[in-house]
C-alpha cells in the first residue's frame, strides 16, 4: 500500500491539462481561465467623478462661491473645459472636464439659481477616479483561475468578449457488479440500487466536468469490456468497485488485457483502500471500491483534485480547514482515517457509525475529519483538520 500523498502524486502524473476552447463571456463562469486575458481598454477611460456634485478649477474653501455653466452626466460629457471661479453640475460616474480638479459633493454646498456657496461641511478628498485608476489598457487577468463572477464582470469591463478556458474534461462513470439495478427498477432478493455512480456524476458536474453514466457492467469480462469499449474519447475513465481481490473482481484483469498501464493498486487509507489508478489509452483509469461511502469519499480526495489538473489548475490536494473538536476522540490505526463529521457552533463532530456503506451517515456529514495515520487519541478543542463536502 502507498499512503494518500503518494497516490495524489502519481495520479497527478497522469493528468496533463487538456487542450482550450474559446467561448462567449456570458458562457465563461466557472470555467478555467487557460492564459491571460489583457484589458482592451483603460477603466475608467476617462477621469470620472465619484460623486454627484459641482467639479471646481480649485481646491475649494468655505464660503466660496461659484457659477454654474452647464451640466455632465454619465454617458453625455461636458464640450468644454472649466476654470476661474466656474463651476459645473456632475453626476457620478460622469467626464471631469479639462481644468477641473475637484468634485464638491453636492450636500457640501448651498445652490441659489446659478450659483453655489461651499459650506462649512466640507468634505475632504477630490472625489474623482483618475483614468486607468481600476486597470489600464495592457493589464492583464492571469491563468490559470477558475472564473467567478466577479472575474466575469471585470473580463467584460476590459472588453473581452470571447474568452480562452480549458476544455470541459470528459469522465466516463461505470458501475460494476451483479448486484446493481438503476433507481427505478426492482431490483432481485439479492440486488442494490447503484448509488456510487449518481453521486459521483453530481460531483463531477459541480467541479465543471462532463459526466457520461455509462450501462452497469456485470462480473464477466465481456460485459465489462463491453462497457469499457464505451468509454473511449472520455478523458477519464471512473470504475466503482471490481477492483478488490475477490473472484468477481475483475477490473483490473479486464483492464489490463485492454492495455491498462497501472500506477498503483492499494491505498492506506479508511475508507476507500482498495483503489487504482493508471492508464487506459489516452485516458486517465481511477478504479474505485465499491462500497458506496468508500467510492463518495475517493471521490473528494482522488477524483476531484485530478479533475482540477486536467483543467489546468495547479496539482494540489483538496483543501484542508482546520476546526476544534467538539468531543473527544481515540486513537486513529496505521492507515489515513477520513471520517464524516458535522461541523457546528462547538467544532466538528465525527459521526459515531463510520461504516462505508452507511449513505445516510455521509448526506448528514458537512465534512471528512482527517485522521493521520497512528494518531493518538485527541481531547475535545484539540485542533484537526478536515475537508469539506
Amino acid at each position: 500500500m502507498i499512503s494518500v500523498e503518494q497516490a495524489l502524486a502519481q495520479i497527478f502524473d497522469l493528468c496533463a491539462p487538456l487542450g482550450q476552447d474559446t467561448v462567449p463571456l456570458a458562457n465563461a463562469a466557472g470555467r478555467v481561465l487557460a492564459e491571460p486575458v489583457r484589458a482592451r481598454r483603460d477603466q475608467p477611460p476617462f477621469p470620472a467623478s465619484a460623486m454627484d456634485g459641482y467639479a471646481i478649477a480649485c481646491d475649494p474653501a468655505p464660503g466660496q462661491q461659484f457659477t454654474v455653466i452647464g451640466e455632465s452626466a454619465a454617458g453625455h460629457r461636458f464640450d468644454g473645459t472649466i476654470s476661474g471661479d466656474q463651476a459645473l453640475r456632475i453626476f457620478t460616474g460622469a467626464p471631469v472636464p479639462p481644468g477641473a480638479v475637484h468634485v464638491v459633493i453636492q450636500e457640501d454646498v448651498t445652490r441659489a439659481g446659478d450659483r453655489i456657496t461651499i459650506l462649512d461641511s466640507l468634505g475632504n478628498g477630490p472625489n474623482i477616479r483618475p483614468a486607468g485608476n481600476d486597470f489600464a489598457t495592457g493589464d492583464t487577468l492571469e491563468a490559470p483561475r477558475r472564473l467567478s463572477p466577479s472575474d466575469v464582470a471585470l473580463l467584460a469591463s476590459m472588453n473581452v468578449p470571447d474568452v480562452p478556458v480549458r476544455r470541459k474534461p470528459v469522465v466516463a462513470i461505470i458501475a460494476t457488479g451483479d448486484e446493481l439495478v438503476m433507481p427505478g427498477e426492482t431490483p432481485g432478493p439479492d440486488q442494490i440500487i447503484a448509488s456510487n455512480s449518481f453521486g459521483l456524476k453530481a460531483l463531477v458536474e459541480a467541479e465543471g466536468g462532463i459526466a457520461r453514466l455509462l450501462p452497469i457492467a456485470k462480473d464477466t469480462p465481456a460485459s465489462l469490456k463491453l462497457v469499457l469499449d464505451l468509454a473511449r474519447g472520455a478523458d477519464m475513465v471512473v470504475t466503482i468497485g471490481g477492483a478488490s481481490v475477490g473472484d468477481h473482481d475483475i477490473v483490473v484483469d479486464v483492464a489490463a488485457d485492454l492495455g491498462l498501464q497501472r500506477s498503483f493498486y492499494k491505498v492506506a487509507m479508511r475508507p476507500g483502500k482498495p483503489l487504482m489508478a493508471g492508464r487506459l489509452g489516452d485516458a486517465v483509469m481511477i478504479g474505485l471500491p465499491g462500497n458506496p461511502v468508500s467510492a463518495m469519499v475517493c471521490g473528494h480526495v482522488f477524483l476531484l483534485p485530478a479533475l482540477r489538473a486536467l483543467m489546468g489548475l495547479p496539482a494540489a490536494p483538496a483543501p484542508r480547514r482546520r476546526a476544534a473538536l467538539a468531543c473527544d476522540i481515540a486513537a486513529n490505526g496505521p492507515r489515513e482515517h477520513y471520517m464524516r463529521a458535522a461541523i457546528g457552533p462547538d467544532g466538528i463532530t465525527p459521526n459515531p457509525r463510520q461504516d462505508s456503506a452507511l449513505l445516510s451517515v455521509l448526506s448528514d456529514a458537512g465534512a471528512l475529519l482527517i485522521r493521520p495515520p497512528g494518531d493518538g487519541p485527541r481531547k475535545a478543542r484539540e485542533i484537526v483538520e478536515f475537508i469539506s463536502i
